[in-house]
């Protein structure tokens, strides 16, 4: 029965094309490479090397942001990250935000740039000339002639920007070309440095909040779709999908930021509007405690740079009645000239209703109690939703979901295929990044809170603790 079975053997192999010895009771395969027994001037290594051009074509790149802060607004209010910029490289603290394009960063002289921070971090200054790569974007590169088509620039002059925010604080200088380090996913919870050369914005004068130290950082970081911003200048060398998602831990602070495909866990999702400035999607209505609301249909604005929620004057006055319905004792005061605050000492969760915005293609967003209602004092508390007074250039009255709408929820943002998604998500654990396009290869990816200290742990304090006795006894002697 083993001659016989090791005969069939034989043949199947020989049939598919493998060599086979046989020694005694052993088979001995003969393996080729696919590439060998070539002759000719490198034509292996030729070969070999588009071989792995072919494989990498493939592959993506996927990026981990580090996100520290949070968006409870008594506390730190915005979500941050930490990025290295120049050669050599210094490490800079900006704020994430989906809301505009650009990335800049306070840079040298510059009028209004915060001095200190309230948030637990080192502000940092950038100057291009202490930089070996770093150099001014002029008037005559194709990067501002896009991106700052302004009339008065001229060739030689160097390219000017201006970024104006919704709550009137703005920020302006000149664009600049550095090197910019980026941790790039390399394997499960593993990154490696990649650099890109990216144009930002170097400060150069603030005005407004930008300077506040209870929320100062070194810059912002726009994803948005224009050609300007980060993801799209990655996008254009071919590093990138036009991909990101961001899960923001409205529990515990920071969260998870990600440049690439995530394939778990899965979202539905809903079209951006066309040809919009910022991630408009339609709103097709709100429900509050199951209760179908009598609005119109209007668009809203996602924006992880906001750290409340905006809404159109009728939606807000008829949202806010049917949030105290339950409560008409409540005493309800403005505080700040801002919030709208009460008392109350039971639990929010069991007390008031939870609100759901419906989208295009059925996509829900839920807000529950404790993502809306936040607590100044121990019985206090405030309504995040506020009345936006907002319009755009047409008179339309602006919805703008911050991050009281979208923390607690991973959010994919796919301007590859103008759509945007989310799923109730906890966002301390991880996510898994697609990087390669063929076989759906995915890594996984955790999440991070840098505003959190790192506690010495038990050994480096028992060795710290050793030191100083050492140190105290010598001098002693």
């Amino acid at each position: 029965m083993g001659d016989l079975r090791n005969g069939c053997l034989i043949l199947l192999l020989i049939l598919m094309g493998f060599g086979v010895d046989v020694k005694g009771e052993n088979l001995v395969f003969k393996v080729k490479h696919k590439y060998g027994g070539r002759n000719g001037n490198g034509s292996i290594l030729n070969d070999l090397k588009a071989h792995d051009n072919r494989r990498h074509s493939r592959m993506l790149t996927v990026i981990d942001f580090k996100l520290g802060g949070n968006g409870f607004p008594t506390d730190a209010a915005l979500y941050y990250t930490k990025i290295s910029i120049g050669t050599p490289s210094r490490d800079f603290h900006v704020q994430v935000d989906t809301g505009s394009d650009i990335l800049w960063v306070n840079c040298a002289s510059c009028e209004g740039c915060p001095t200190k921070s309230d948030l637990g971090i080192d502000l940092m200054i950038y100057d291009p000339k202490a930089s070996a790569n770093g150099k001014s974007v002029s008037c005559d590169e194709d990067f501002c002639m896009v991106n700052t088509p302004y009339s008065d620039c001229r060739t030689g002059m160097p390219c000017d920007f201006q970024v104006s925010y919704g709550d009137g604080s703005s920020t302006a200088g000149f664009f600049v070309k550095d090197d910019i380090q980026f941790e790039q996913v390399s394997g499960d919870l593993q990154t490696m440095s990649m650099n890109g050369s990216i144009a930002f914005g170097c400060s150069s004068r603030q005005s407004g909040e930008l300077g506040a130290s209870n929320q100062a950082v070194d810059g912002i970081l726009g994803f948005g779709q224009a050609s300007s911003s980060v993801i799209s200048q990655l996008a254009a060398t071919g590093k990138v999908k036009k991909i990101f998602a961001h899960c923001l831990d409205g529990k515990n602070g920071g969260g998870i930021f990600t440049i690439g495909p995530v394939v778990h866990p899965k979202v539905n999702t809903t079209p951006l509007v066309p040809d919009a400035p910022h991630y408009n999607v339609i709103m097709k209505g709100i429900e509050v405690g199951g209760q179908v609301l009598d609005i119109p249909t209007t668009m809203a604005i996602i924006d992880s740079g906001t750290t409340l929620a905006y809404l159109p004057h009728k939606v807000y006055s008829t949202l806010i009645d049917k949030l105290i319905e339950r409560h008409p004792q409540l005493n309800i005061r403005l505080v700040e000239q801002s919030f709208h605050c009460f008392d109350y000492t039971g639990k929010i969760d069991d007390g008031f209703p939870v609100v759901t915005f419906r989208f295009a293609d059925s996509l829900p967003l839920t807000v529950y109690p404790h993502d809306y209602l936040f607590q100044i004092e121990e019985s206090r508390w405030c309504i995040g939703w506020q009345d936006s007074k907002m319009q755009t250039k047409d008179g339309s009255e602006i919805t703008l979901l911050g991050d009281l709408a979208l923390s607690n929820k991973l959010v994919v943002y796919d301007i590859e295929n103008q759509a945007i998604g989310w799923t109730e998500y906890d966002c301390s654990s991880t996510i898994k990044l697609k990087y390669e396009e063929s076989s759906g290869s995915a890594y996984t990816v955790a999440s991070h809170n840098i505003s959190s200290a790192p506690m010495m742990d038990s050994t480096k304090f028992f060795t710290f603790f050793l030191i100083i006795i050492s140190i105290l006894f010598n001098l002693l002697k």
